[in-house]
């Protein structure tokens, strides 16, 4: 099983890059870990790629030894667990609305001792049952991460909770469904919005877990120094939408407009 990139990194006190790619084709993913990003993210909550664009992203990025991170959609687990046994580095879980909530994630997402996860081993996680079983169960659990997205309101009475539970890697907090939760949404500059950012910082610290969320170029150095580790900086359709527009003025085709303050910018 190959090792995460990822978690060598943040184990030894570096951080990752991450970049974010919404178009299916498995073509955009290797194409930007070919630039040299160490982690690349799509998407199955908002984006429908079926489990076999899912599979080309998987070996896409495992061609450039890259990390692949999927955000699942919430459902059984078997929607958890199948981006894994296709060998996906790691999972991020959107909506985690309590302890409970995310005491669920990690029992379904680990192998014993820190959960139950379903075992196979028939998969390309496994080697299709050429890898020892013993040293998969405990390959999988060390070498594939696991993020829990904080993004609503509700779960903060129990953040520290969650801070402080076992069996997963990364405390996630997303600002875009965050100030939609508490009634402003777009609002960047709420108190309780920026006071949530720092707080899960604190907490991911304060029990060994690593701080993420997403981010700017302007604002990736004040996230560090806040404490989080990993931060997911750009998209494909950013680059793309910023480029054709650049091409367009050239033209002088019609009148654009910037949007370089919209929603994907600052929450990609």
């Amino acid at each position: 099983m190959r090792r995460s990139k990822v978690l060598q990194m943040l184990k030894t006190g570096q951080k990752p890059s991450c970049f974010k790619v919404n178009l299916k084709d498995a073509q955009v993913a290797e194409l930007a870990a070919m630039c040299g990003f160490d982690c690349i993210w799509v998407d199955q909550e908002h984006i429908g790629q079926d489990w076999t664009t899912l599979q080309a992203h998987v070996w896409a990025t495992k061609s450039q030894d890259v990390d692949l991170m999927v955000r699942v959609s919430r459902g059984p687990y078997s929607d958890y667990i199948r981006a894994l046994e296709m060998d996906a580095t790691g999972i991020l879980v959107p909506h985690i609305m309590g302890l409970q909530d995310a005491k669920d994630v990690v029992h379904m997402t680990r192998f014993h001792p820190l959960g139950r996860r379903p075992v196979d081993g028939g998969n390309s996680d496994g080697g299709y049952t050429t890898v020892d079983f013993n040293s998969y169960i405990e390959t999988a659990n060390s070498e594939r991460f696991v993020v829990l997205q904080i993004e609503d309101p509700e779960p903060l009475s129990e953040l520290e909770e969650i801070a402080a539970l076992p069996g997963y890697d990364m405390l996630f907090f997303g600002p875009g469904d965050f100030s939609q939760g508490i009634g402003a949404p777009g609002d960047w500059e709420n108190p309780l919005l920026i006071q949530t950012r720092k707080r899960i910082a604190e907490l991911a610290n304060k029990y060994g877990k690593y701080a993420a969320t997403v981010g700017t170029p302007d604002s990736l150095h004040e996230l560090y120094d806040m404490g989080y580790h990993f931060v997911s900086v750009g998209a494909d359709v950013i680059g793309i939408k910023n480029y054709c527009l650049s091409i367009v003025r050239a033209f002088g085709l019609k009148d654009t407009k910037e949007t370089t303050s919209g929603y994907l910018e600052k929450n990609a």
